[in-house]
């Protein structure tokens, strides 16, 4: 099946990344890469890479991105949506090389992560599986909180292997964008209704989810036998709840000056 799929990627400045996921997609016809103007060394890596097409577009949010990258000239049925730190293991090559022929009523693929910290795996993660691999014309992208989901209209099954979401920015870059994130994952909550809530975002409703995420993390998902990979990464997680929380309150106090 590997012959009816275009991987996407969007990317912004994404040299320390870039080259190691392309270098995973070399089985593919064709990599669509759509760039938000890099002014760093992406695009110069992109170019060493035969099998690799890139637009560049604008950045007005993740959502018009992605829906702005199924609109393109793709020849393939089949698209394979990742982030610019998504290394393709060769095991989900080989169970992605497998599937055909696949029955109609199935419409995407849901694919799991393993989360590595400086290259290291770790043992879990709090990231969530994410719907990448998907029929590209029964598809469409809108916005959930800092990010974006794809709809789908029709079966969706998992896969057994994994994507390694691999991130190697510097930690500045990280801290940025999780005070961005913040902000963004706010206003969700704020307008969303209880019922609607997952447990996580439960938690961060009422205000205790950085004290939660510590044990979960370490404990429940295992990372106290990751090592220093493990510690820092619940460590991320506290600050991106910290984050969160403050952005809570900020809009809270916003949305009073107001009335």
């Amino acid at each position: 099946m590997l012959d009816q799929i275009t991987p996407i990627i969007a990317t912004y400045n994404e040299a320390p990344n870039i080259e190691r996921v392309l270098s995973a997609l070399s089985w593919a016809d064709e990599v669509l890469v759509i760039d938000s103007f890099s002014d760093d060394a992406t695009l110069e890596l992109c170019a060493k890479f035969n099998n690799v097409r890139v637009i560049q577009n604008k950045y007005t949010g993740p959502t018009d991105q992605s829906n702005f990258g199924l609109a393109q000239d793709i020849q393939t049925e089949w698209v394979l949506s990742m982030d610019a730190d998504y290394v393709l293991t060769p095991a989900l090559q080989n169970e992605m090389a497998k599937l055909a022929p696949i029955n109609s009523a199935v419409q995407g693929f849901e694919i799991g992560f393993e989360y590595l910290i400086n290259g290291r795996a770790l043992r879990g993660s709090l990231y969530p599986p994410r719907t990448c691999l998907y029929r590209r014309k029964s598809a469409y992208y809108r916005q959930d909180g800092h990010t974006q989901r794809v709809v789908i209209e029709g079966l969706v099954l998992a896969l057994e292997n994994k994507i390694q979401h691999d991130d190697r920015k510097p930690y500045s870059r990280w801290l940025a964008s999780q005070r961005k994130y913040a902000s963004q994952e706010a206003q969700k909550l704020t307008g969303a209704r209880w019922q609607t809530l997952s447990w996580p975002d439960r938690l961060r409703y009422l205000g205790i989810a950085p004290l939660a995420v510590i044990p979960y993390t370490l404990l429940i998902k295992g990372l106290v036998f990751s090592g220093l990979a493990g510690l820092e990464y619940t460590w991320q997680r506290v600050i991106a709840e910290v984050y969160l929380q403050r952005a809570r309150v900020k809009l809270k106090f916003k949305q009073q000056d107001t009335q």
